[in-house]
């Protein structure tokens, strides 16, 4: 026996498109502001599906609401063998249709992506998205009105960032000392470009100029007192 087709709710659009506004306006209720940053696959490896030049160079404000009520998730700031490593995690729950309005229509995007960022406002965060719950309630009244976004500690690896948002931008440049390379200018002071649009750098540059702590002249003339590689016995450290 089949069931009764006057109370169908998988069919009913009028109360699906009511769940979505009540969602939705609960978030923009008790969420918070965000900034979602979508990437940018400028040279995508689509055998090993990686990007080596990956770069965020838009950025729509977005509320979310937060599902981590006792603080920040994951391992937390420990000591670790490489140093103080911050591994906090967060959830955030997003509206598809505010999604779908503020995000989806300008970067043509159909929902949330793995690689995106997201930068908290409250907390002045920026975190990566790392997987993307598209059912964390199954099905009520036949639709699915938000999403559940898992995110981490965003971990600077060579991105490049020309979001439009200073406050970012500017954070970006300060922790990685090779946005800070001097590109190769003509004479009318513009920029030499390669053939995919990207500013080429000049090979020959001091990392002491970008990164007042870099030691590494220092290591090299240490070096050079008990290292002597050459072409006969690279190992002889200095018999021949």
């Amino acid at each position: 026996m089949a069931t009764n087709f006057y109370f169908n709710n998988f069919q009913a659009s009028q109360e699906q498109n009511l769940l979505a506004d009540l969602v939705m306006e609960s978030i923009k209720i008790y969420g918070n502001d965000t900034y979602y940053l979508p990437y940018a696959d400028n040279t995508l490896d689509t055998l090993y599906g990686e990007d080596n030049t990956r770069s965020y160079e838009n950025n729509a404000m977005l509320e979310m609401y937060i599902k981590n009520v006792d603080g920040f998730g994951g391992d937390g700031t420990f000591l670790s063998k490489f140093g103080v490593e911050v591994r906090d995690t967060i959830t955030f729950s997003m509206s598809v249709r505010a999604f779908q309005n503020e995000v989806g229509h300008l970067f043509n995007l159909d929902r949330p992506r793995e690689g995106d960022l997201i930068w908290f406002v409250p907390s002045n965060r920026l975190f990566k998205i790392t997987f993307v719950e598209k059912y964390p309630t199954f099905l009520q009244l036949g639709s699915v009105p938000f999403y559940d976004i898992k995110c981490e500690m965003f971990e600077y690896s060579g991105e490049r960032f020309n979001t439009g948002l200073d406050f970012i931008d500017q954070e970006m440049i300060t922790v990685s000392p090779t946005m800070n390379r001097a590109s190769i200018m003509f004479d009318d002071l513009t920029e030499l470009v390669d053939e995919d649009g990207y500013t080429l750098i000049q090979e020959a540059w001091d990392l002491a100029d970008a990164d007042p702590a870099a030691d590494n002249d220092i290591i090299q003339t240490e070096a050079n007192n008990f290292l002597n590689f050459t072409e006969i016995d690279p190992f002889s450290e200095g018999a021949y």
